[in-house]
């Protein structure tokens, strides 16, 4: 996607920073992934004020060596890649930025007059979480799940407010202001808090009728936690399934000019070197390559 680049120093850094099947590439993928759990519990720890009162110096020092590490990191990916600007420009690019640019900020502002702008800058520190998701494939499949699966999520999401929406104004009708239902909406907070399963219990029938629409809501709650369940599952299998007929064609396809490997059955050309690809191999049913 960046582009690899021509061979020397910048090509070694590519392997280790960007390839993670070399030994190289596992180590600089693991201990960054270390650095970035230790950074998320200095945040966490440091908004413990006995903690922070009594290791402040600590703190400090341990998030400004980590800050150091990931602008190293951030620069070297920008040196390597042969289109910085993109990296720069892209998801996992501008979450490495916002992950060092918090504790940069705080520096330039004044302490005196901007305490809470200082507390929440510290507080985007924890963006850093999602620098993991480039280290996990499993992130990636998810979110192709969660986006496949997007329109039918929506559908069940519809039905859901329209079953919140009948019963909480039933219950408004049943229980009334007298029992806490003092309006429509605020039967509607209780009808979600009682389909969610969550049950805060700061509103809570009275009559008869009141427990048994209660009781059906409890238990339809348990059917619609399921439902969304079913359909991400279903969708992660699909895209498991997909990735692994997808991973036979790629690693079968090597570029015969700087013979780089795992390219798009789809593919035409290089991604690297930009030549032309030979066609997919024929499958063991005697079928030819895929049309391109």
């Amino acid at each position: 996607m960046y582009g690899k680049p021509p061979a020397g120093w910048r090509r070694r850094l590519y392997n280790i920073i960007f390839e993670a099947d070399t030994k190289s590439g596992r180590t600089f993928d693991i201990a960054l992934v270390c650095a970035i759990v230790v950074s998320i519990t200095v945040v966490v720890l440091d908004s413990v004020p006995a903690i922070n009162a009594r290791h402040n110096l600590r703190m400090n020092a341990l998030e400004w060596g980590i800050t150091l590490l990931f602008t190293a990191e951030y620069i070297a990916r920008l040196l390597c890649v042969r289109h910085p600007i993109r990296y720069a420009t892209s998801f996992f690019g501008i979450i490495d930025l916002v992950s060092v640019l918090p504790t940069y900020f705080s520096l330039f502002v004044p302490e005196a007059a901007a305490l809470l702008d200082i507390r929440i800058l510290r507080l985007l520190r924890v963006f850093r979480i999602f620098k993991l998701t480039l280290y996990i494939n499993e992130y990636t499949m998810l979110g192709a799940a969660l986006v496949a699966s997007g329109r039918k999520i929506l559908v069940f999401l519809s039905v859901v407010l329209m079953a919140v929406l009948i019963l909480g104004t039933v219950m408004y009708v049943v229980e009334g202001p007298q029992h806490g239902y003092t309006s429509i909406p605020m039967a509607m907070y209780w009808a979600i808090v009682t389909m969610t399963t969550v049950g805060y219990g700061d509103i809570t029938p009275q009559t008869g009728l009141g427990k048994l629409i209660a009781s059906f809501m409890m238990l339809l709650g348990w059917g619609i936690l399921a439902v969304p369940t079913g359909i991400v599952t279903a969708e992660m299998a699909a895209q498991r399934f997909n990735l692994r007929g997808a991973a036979r064609q790629s690693s079968k396809r090597a570029c015969d000019a700087c013979h780089t490997k795992g390219h798009e059955p789809k593919a035409r050309f290089c991604k690297d070197c930009g030549a032309e690809l030979p066609p997919v191999p024929a499958g063991p049913g005697g079928k030819g390559a895929l049309k391109t």
